[in-house]
């Protein structure tokens, strides 16, 4: 890890370590220096810098605010402990160390807040906040916003195994209490017996299109969406099919990210020029992302979010992790060619490097790929 990068984490105490679930906890974290404790909007997350047994070094990771933005001098993350889900497969690597070496007193090196996905405060457009798993942070610290700061209709809607897994529920109920106009629904895959007798849930199974129509009248929603990629996906491709616009979806994975529409991807790949030689030129057909190893050539769509979300609808691979200018798994060599970085990284690169997944090319570029 360079100065630079060192230079922008701040230690911060664990004050608070509560057990939410079976399998989720939340760390209060606080400056050891107030002054570093940084202002943050309801959605954004923090990258922590956790050890790693393996190489001796350092990863990092990105966790959520699930606390309001009001509750200055404390960031609370709400983590699940990611469990090998079969033998001679790792455990989660910074979860684990959260929940079985982190306890109170203990010190972590954080930067940020940061990140896009960010409650639009200047929308007046009801909300809808929809949530799978431990997707549910952000959208809980967005709700703590709309409680007590809005009179925006709200529709709180969050699936996940059963209550034995379920965090946050009563936080939730309470603010849902707070004040007329937010309702909340709960849809458990796999209720127990308990979960269905107590009438812990609303529905049960997956949230379906049904489950959609009989929550929400016809309108035009802000969506917030958060959850692992599966979940993400079927939502997406749910909520278009009832007619939300697509600019008015916000959403962000929680796990590996991958692209939500199929058609998004095809009509990308029919963009694509295939097999050209590996220069790059803006001559006559716009802005081009050349492969210089493979000998590919693309033609760029504006509508792309990256270069890395690009070159996934392609059918190009990179490595990745956080999407989010952070982690550095997705930095790859620029052979030639300008890029604009729509988050700025977290570690300035050296030139002839370039972040892939928070990057738009300026001119045709050539990446060593």
């Amino acid at each position: 890890m360079s100065d630079a990068q060192a230079s922008r984490f701040r230690p911060f105490e664990v004050v608070a370590k509560v057990r939410e679930s079976a399998t989720i906890t939340s760390f209060h974290l606080a400056p050891l220096e107030r002054q570093h404790w940084r202002p943050f909007e309801a959605g954004q997350f923090l990258t922590i810098r956790v050890p790693d047994r393996i190489s001796g070094g350092h990863v990092l990771r990105n966790y959520t605010v699930s606390s309001s933005p009001r509750e200055e001098g404390v960031y609370r993350i709400t983590v699940k402990r990611e469990a090998s889900p079969a033998a001679g497969t790792p455990d989660g690597v910074s979860s684990c160390w959260l929940h079985d070496e982190i306890e109170p007193g203990a010190v972590v090196d954080i930067d940020g807040p940061r990140g896009a996905f960010k409650l639009n405060s200047e929308s007046k457009r009801p909300v809808v906040l929809l949530s799978g798993g431990v997707g549910l942070t952000p959208t809980v610290s967005m709700l703590k916003v709309l409680a007590t700061e809005s009179d925006r209709p709200v529709w709180f809607i969050h699936a996940c195994d059963s209550g034995a897994v379920h965090a946050l529920e009563k936080e939730v109920e309470a603010l849902a209490a707070v004040r007329s106009g937010i309702k909340v629904h709960y849809c458990y895959r796999f209720p127990s017996d308990d979960d269905v007798q107590q009438a812990r849930c609303h529905s049960t199974g997956f949230i379906s299109r049904e489950t959609i129509q009989s929550l929400l009248p016809l309108d035009d929603y802000d969506v917030y969406m958060c959850g692992p990629p599966p979940f993400m996906q079927a939502m997406y491709k749910l909520l278009l099919g009832l007619g939300v616009k697509k600019e008015n979806i916000a959403y962000e994975f929680f796990g590996p990210a991958s692209l939500l529409s199929e058609g998004e991807q095809q009509a990308a790949k029919a963009a694509t020029v295939a097999e050209a030689p590996p220069v790059a030129n803006d001559d006559g057909d716009g802005i081009r992302i050349v492969l210089e190893k493979s000998g590919r050539s693309f033609a760029w769509n504006e509508a792309s979010e990256s270069i890395l979300a690009f070159l996934e609808t392609q059918g190009v691979e990179p490595e990745f992790s956080c999407r989010a200018g952070v982690c550095g798994s997705c930095v790859q060599g620029l052979v030639s060619g300008e890029v604009d970085y729509t988050e700025e990284p977290l570690d300035e690169l050296p030139a002839g490097r370039v972040l892939l997944c928070c990057s738009k090319p300026k001119s045709s570029v050539v990446l060593d790929l």
